[in-house]
């Protein structure tokens, strides 16, 4: 009997979840497999005092080198004419930038730190594997249902082996707890937000996030609207925590970036109906 009951359980859940996922709105079933933000301790500690900076110069020059902003204002790498010496020099910089001694920084340098590692590995990882049509296709393990490079254990900080995955959600989302973190790491794809132009820096975070943000929420990578629908990249249905929490909460967090006709069109219609995101390689169109 408890087999039986045990069983009709599963079944309804599935068709729960099956429902969750075909019912015309906002949710899907992804994002029960979303990577959630949970804070790894050892990297909360900082020091507020320090004045120390980390020098990301060399990933502003590949950047401004191989940077391409196509004409619907997508930021594109051109992977396919990056010099081996160029590749060398990446990197380098990401084995300069292992080597220093993050816990030691205060939070503005900590974050920049963190988000330009991210951006320059993940730019190494496309280098190292091209062509491939997207990130996903990068496998660097045999474990079953292994999708793309993001639980391999890429670069060693303070004698820790991170992982792109570790970064993203064990330091940068559950310590510094703001939305705009999805609007500055990138995931060398057409749906992510964009690659900055030049490597983060402690000095103008705010400014610089505020206008990924509204770059990202007034394309239409971010948002579309058709007829009385809106739908919205995927990233806030994954991360839906982080915007709020809620459909309304996400709907909020668009207005505040979005321009006048957006933000008109958000609070006429009202609500999420769909979402979509572009796994293709953020390179060149041809």
């Amino acid at each position: 009997m408890i087999v039986k009951l045990a069983g009709l359980a599963l079944l309804l859940a599935l068709l729960a979840a099956a429902a969750f996922v075909f019912w015309p709105g906002f949710g899907s079933f992804e994002r029960w497999f979303a990577p959630k933000a949970v804070a790894w301790p050892r990297w909360e500690q900082h020091d507020a005092a320090s004045q120390d900076t980390v020098d990301h110069s060399a990933l502003t020059a590949f950047l401004g080198t191989y940077l391409r902003t196509e004409a619907s204002g997508l930021n594109t790498v051109d992977y396919a004419t990056v010099t081996l010496d160029d590749q060398s020099a990446l990197v380098a910089y990401i084995e300069g930038i292992a080597a220093r001694p993050v816990s030691a920084f205060n939070r503005d340098v900590q974050f920049a730190y963190w988000v330009n590692l991210y951006n320059a590995i993940t730019i190494h990882l496309v280098l190292a594997h091209y062509p491939v049509t997207s990130i996903r296709d990068i496998k660097l393990s045999d474990r079953l249902f292994s999708i793309g490079p993001w639980d391999e254990k890429l670069v060693t900080v303070e004698g820790e082996a991170l992982s792109l995955n570790d970064i993203e959600h064990r330091i940068l989302r559950p310590i510094w707890r703001d939305p705009r973190i999805h609007y500055a790491v990138n995931c060398a794809s057409v749906g992510c937000p964009n690659l900055a132009p030049s490597a983060y820096a402690e000095t103008d975070l705010d400014a610089v996030l505020d206008n990924a943000a509204r770059t990202y929420v007034n394309s239409d990578r971010g948002v579309t609207i058709t007829g009385e629908r809106i739908s919205v990249s995927r990233i806030y249905d994954w991360f839906i925590a982080d915007f709020g929490g809620t459909p309304e909460a996400v709907l909020a967090h668009l207005a505040r970036y979005a321009d006048d006709d957006l933000a008109a069109n958000l609070a006429r219609i009202g609500r999420l109906r769909g979402q979509h995101y572009d796994w293709r390689l953020n390179d060149p169109s041809p």
